[in-house]
């Protein structure tokens, strides 16, 4: 009886170890994938990257392909020393993919101050989504299956955009975005707070997306309505 008291006691203690652990690793790994992300965007702006050139649409299906191949990559190694470098090369390819936005920004007198605020708003942003998921007793994890949804709506939005070039569905499209991954790291945080997700590479994963589509959508905004060309 007394051992399984024991053990009674001691289960919360291991999983808030547990718990801490996978958040503070995942904090680290989210602030070590922000690297790659900066030299992949500094490249891609010397070299003048660009996938979307050619064809817009052949590009999109391209970096979608890539991006879900690092997905299937990572999701198999991900209990190892190697789903950490690839999820690091991963970093290194979405920062590629953010250099054609990137270097529009810096064509804007005021551009480095317009993706320093970026930048900070996005920080702002996971900062209180984070504590908030940390703090709160409300449990979000009902909202994961309309925040995917919502996920869906986006990516058929921009795709449908590709085509029909409407600076006001890409306004909409932004705007929804900022909200929706807002939302996703209160939900994504609060998985690993609630012990449902327990692998620091998967939660890095998410929360890289979360935050990385905040700044690029963010910055867009930024650009649109906060641009100097002079």
């Amino acid at each position: 009886m007394d051992h399984n008291l024991q053990h009674t006691y001691n289960a919360p203690a291991e999983a808030l170890v547990v718990r801490n652990r996978v958040l503070r690793n995942t904090y680290w790994l989210l602030a070590l994938s922000m690297i790659p992300t900066v030299l992949g965007a500094w490249l891609g702006v010397q070299l003048k990257f660009s996938f979307f050139a050619g064809s817009p649409f052949v590009g999109f299906m391209v970096f979608l392909a890539i991006a879900f191949g690092f997905f299937y990559a990572i999701e198999k190694t991900k209990n190892s020393g190697l789903g950490v470098a690839i999820l690091l090369g991963f970093t290194f390819f979405m920062g590629l993919m953010l250099s054609r936005l990137i270097g529009h920004i810096l064509g804007f007198s005021n551009g480095a101050t317009l993706i320093m605020t970026a930048f900070g708003g996005t920080a702002a942003i996971f900062t209180g989504m984070a504590s908030i998921a940390t703090v709160t007793k409300r449990d979000f994890s009902n909202m994961g299956k309309w925040l995917f949804a919502g996920v869906l709506v986006i990516l058929v939005a921009a795709l449908a955009n590709v085509f029909l070039q409407l600076p006001a569905l890409y306004l909409a499209v932004s705007v929804l975005a900022i909200g929706i991954f807002s939302a996703f790291i209160l939900y994504d945080v609060q998985q690993i707070v609630n012990g449902g997700e327990t692998n620091y590479i998967t939660a890095t994963l998410a929360i890289y997306l979360d935050v990385y589509n905040i700044f690029s959508n963010l910055l867009s905004l930024l650009g649109i309505f906060g641009g100097d060309s002079d």
